[in-house]
């Protein structure tokens, strides 16, 4: 990438691996997202669809943070990893929402290179977090259920540190490594068939031959939704297996009512995110693939907080708790 004295920018994206080759790329400052319908009504329909989505997103999610901030009863390892997962849920959303938003009643939608760019990488970064989050907060259900006895020892305050660095630290070498490795020219294309910067809408504009950096998005998907998915899967499965072993009708619903909630987000996310990344790409991007990436990027957060919290007895009670504490003062 290199600038100019008239903030144009010289791209290939990212990078080519002959410096040389820069000399013969074309000026690329900014992408038109052609998403959007040319219909006043049309426009004003996406608007107030995304800023209710965005509004509940961000209520939901931060109310989850809070709570579990405030309430004694929240501190637990379960919880820990809920607050991380909404807080992904809350920067996931605003890193396109907002340009949703700005760009609907504009006549010509638009971002900057700069900001596209960081839009991208963010993105993919959050989004293969919330995967290994999720593969996470199941092996602490299987802790949970299959030895409750050894599950404060297990799962101690070190181990859940660890297990989230780890997990901030894993998605960054995953997804900001391979997306800086990505070579595709664009030569002067800018028009995004999206609402926003999805990369693989963004890598449809290649005027150059992209079949490696396909595979390597396929082979970090694999890596990355896939193999998390496997092992939810497997986890869950070993925790059906104890579950038929308990005796008591009581203790069984306690036990599938703790992991729930947690199997409705994994089918909603995981679902969503491998019908658009783990498959063979087309050469266009259609409008069923601008559904299916809004419905994981905007649609599946807002639905998390409401997942959670209509189903779990100890976060309305930590809601009733901060409600009693604000009306007594």
């Amino acid at each position: 990438m290199e600038f100019h004295s008239d903030d144009t920018v010289i791209l290939n994206f990212p990078f080519t691996a002959n410096m040389e080759d820069w000399g013969n790329a074309t000026t690329v400052t900014e992408f038109v997202l052609a998403g959007f319908s040319r219909q006043p009504q049309v426009r004003a329909a996406l608007f107030v669809f995304f800023l209710v989505m965005y509004a509940v997103a961000i209520a939901g999610n931060g109310l989850i943070v809070l709570l579990i901030v405030v309430d004694p009863h929240l501190h637990t390892p379960m919880y820990f990893f809920l607050s991380n997962l909404s807080f992904i849920d809350v920067c996931y959303v605003t890193t396109s929402v907002p340009q949703i938003l700005a760009n609907c009643f504009k006549d010509k939608p638009s971002i900057p290179f700069g900001r596209c760019f960081a839009q991208m990488s963010i993105g993919l970064f959050l989004g293969v977090a919330e995967c290994l989050l999720l593969a996470i907060m199941a092996y602490d259900r299987f802790v949970a259920i299959c030895s409750p006895l050894h599950y404060s020892l297990i799962m101690s305050r070190k181990v859940c540190i660890i297990l989230a660095v780890s997990l901030w630290l894993s998605s960054f070498v995953l997804t900001i490594v391979p997306f800086f490795s990505m070579q595709a020219s664009l030569c002067g294309h800018n028009v995004v068939n999206h609402f926003t910067c999805e990369l693989q809408a963004v890598l449809k504009l290649a005027c150059s031959d992209t079949s490696a950096s396909g595979l390597s998005m396929l082979i970090s998907s694999v890596l990355t939704v896939l193999f998390p998915f496997a092992f939810i899967l497997l986890t869950y499965g070993r925790i059906g297996l104890a579950v038929l072993r308990i005796r008591s009708a009581q203790g069984r619903g306690k036990a599938l009512s703790t992991c729930g909630s947690h199997l409705a987000v994994v089918g909603i996310f995981y679902g969503t995110a491998m019908a658009e990344y783990v498959r063979p790409q087309a050469e266009t991007f259609t409008d069923r693939e601008k559904v299916v990436s809004v419905f994981y990027g905007v649609v599946t957060p807002m639905l998390n907080p409401l997942i959670y919290s209509l189903r779990n007895r100890d976060v309305k009670g930590a809601l009733w708790r901060l409600i009693g504490r604000k009306v007594e003062k």
